[in-house]
């Protein structure tokens, strides 16, 4: 249980430094206190509303490990170095994949939503 406690906390403590240090982590988290709400607006469905939340999280997660692999290439290798450079792309192209399905299911809601209510 300790060591259950002792995880939560280093999450949070990094979750706090990640919303002062980076806007990208700042951006997703606003989305996704936005995106509760709105979730109950466009569903009923508890597991739809789970889904949508759930690729946020996810997106959240991606960003936290693009981050977090960021880091670890600047400090391992200040200078540009071209497979430094790659593996940097590397993240940010992980991140665009989950901006793109996050942006599929939200869109799909969407067209559900207006097709239920139009």
């Amino acid at each position: 249980m300790h060591r259950l406690a002792q995880a939560f906390v280093n999450s949070r403590r990094a979750l706090a430094r990640g919303l002062r240090s980076e806007p990208a982590i700042r951006q997703e988290i606003i989305c996704l206190l936005l995106a509760i709400p709105l979730s109950f607006v466009l569903t009923t469905d508890s597991w739809r509303r789970a889904a949508l939340l759930g690729v946020l999280l996810a997106l959240l997660a991606i960003e936290l490990l693009n981050t977090g692999l960021e880091k670890l290439c600047d400090r391992l290798h200040p200078d540009q170095h071209a497979d430094i450079g790659y593996v940097k792309d590397l993240g940010s192209a992980a991140v665009l994949m989950g901006i793109t399905f996050a942006a599929l299911l939200w869109l799909t809601a969407l067209w559900q939503w207006l097709d239920h209510v139009l």
